[in-house]
């Protein structure tokens, strides 16, 4: 199967604009604003089955459709601000595949009636940054982008901005915050940004994964896009493989794929390191709870789409698929975890400001030689009461490696006697 979004792999120097041309680029942004109506570039994208990578999985279609037609103007943000542990599908897309990322991101505004359109990118980013700028540049001199663009009323400007290397800054109430210069914290919601967004206006915000999808699904139709996946999660994902296996990598594949074809697939993941068997799969990097494996071949032969992982009791996510295998200790793994959450919150709500610490300081105990019940009770306590109370996802985030390596792998954590 030819590659969607990962096309730089088959055609060389694709981040070139006179080979990204060559090769259809950018037809499909011009038939967009020339031939349709934002309403029917929404259709196609809803009826493709598109749905958000940052990790909810939303329909893209149906976010489009929710932008507030009554307050003006609105704006498009692409989240390039990839900051969960495991995850870097994006920064592929960017360096060697960026005009496909933005173009779509151009068909993005057009469908909304965005003018004004921004990429927000981690600190350490500033190199994908200066790759983009070139290549927001190059679209400019080339007139496809800036004022009355093909001879209609539409026009578009792209900027980039960088952020500061926070992980809350994913979260697109706290990303538009730190957008606007304020401190990057989340939002109550709601109000919601398709009504309330950037300087309190409408906005969508999507990943550049998301936005990637959108040129080849304009160029080729919702049934092309359709064709591959399942039902419930229609095309092709970029799952970025890590951990304990031989090939660690971007490997983009339909939604429906088994884990074991991801991992073991010789074009793949090609196995687990020193032939070991898989103990545990984090489907959503560092946020995600533990899928209990221990050489299950139900587990290794489940689909990798949003239902059935769920079956799993996961969530997809972004699919940053992080594989344990059997040398691999639990409580060293959720140290690593609440360690991270502990140092990424903003502080703003309780439960989650005193929950990563109090989880830290716990989690550190529990990890050694000397735990005791009392240390475990007290940690499951903790993260239990954080769930459900906390102001973003975060807090939520997290307790997932925490409450299911506990429950999931009780004999990781046995008490000396």
């Amino acid at each position: 199967m030819a590659y969607v979004l990962l096309r730089h792999r088959e055609i060389p120097d694709l981040h070139k604009f006179d080979v990204y041309k060559k090769n259809g680029g950018l037809a499909a942004f011009k038939n967009a604003v020339t031939k349709m109506t934002p309403a029917e570039v929404i259709d196609v994208v809803k009826n493709s089955g598109l749905r958000g990578r940052g990790g909810a999985g939303f329909s893209t279609g149906m976010k489009w459709s929710f932008i507030d037609a009554k307050s003006w103007p609105h704006y498009i943000v692409a989240n390039a601000d990839e900051s969960e542990p495991g995850t870097f599908k994006d920064r592929e897309i960017m360096e060697s595949n960026p005009l496909q990322f933005l173009e779509g991101l151009a068909i993005g505004a057009y469908a909304v009636g965005a003018h004004t359109a921004y990429i927000y990118l981690r600190g350490e980013f500033w190199q994908v940054a200066q790759i983009l700028d070139e290549k927001i540049a190059e679209m400019e001199k080339a007139g496809y982008l800036g004022d009355n663009l093909f001879g209609t009323e539409f026009s578009l400007r792209i900027h980039t901005h960088l952020g500061a290397g926070a992980y809350i800054c994913g979260e697109e109430t706290a990303l538009l915050e730190s957008l606007e210069g304020k401190r990057g914290q989340p939002r109550v919601r709601p109000p919601f940004p398709p009504s309330v967004g950037l300087y309190n206006k409408p906005t969508i915000i999507n990943n550049v994964e998301t936005f990637t999808n959108v040129p080849m699904i304009l160029a080729n139709g919702a049934d092309w896009y359709k064709s591959m996946g399942t039902a419930d999660s229609a095309g092709v994902k970029i799952f970025s493989l890590s951990g304990r296996v031989r090939r660690p990598g971007n490997y983009e594949l339909p939604f429906g794929t088994t884990f074991r074809e991801l991992i073991y697939g010789e074009k793949n993941g090609a196995g687990v390191q020193d032939s070991r068997t898989v103990k545990a799969i984090m489907p959503a990097g560092a946020s995600s709870s533990m899928i209990v494996v221990n050489g299950d071949d139900k587990v290794l032969d489940t689909p990798m789409d949003y239902a059935s992982v769920r079956t799993l009791r996961a969530e997809l996510g972004s699919a940053s698929v992080i594989v344990l295998d059997d040398t691999v200790d639990i409580p060293w793994v959720i140290n690593k975890t609440i360690r991270f959450f502990k140092h990424e919150s903003c502080g703003k709500c309780t439960p989650c400001r005193e929950g990563t610490f109090w989880m830290n300081k716990i989690v550190q105990r529990v990890s050694g030689a000397d735990r005791t019940q009392k240390d475990l009770d007290l940690l499951m306590s903790v993260a239990k009461q954080m769930q459900g109370r906390c102001l973003c996802a975060l807090g939520e985030f997290s307790t997932m490696a925490v409450v299911s390596g506990m429950e999931r792998f009780p004999e990781d954590f046995q008490v000396k006697q």
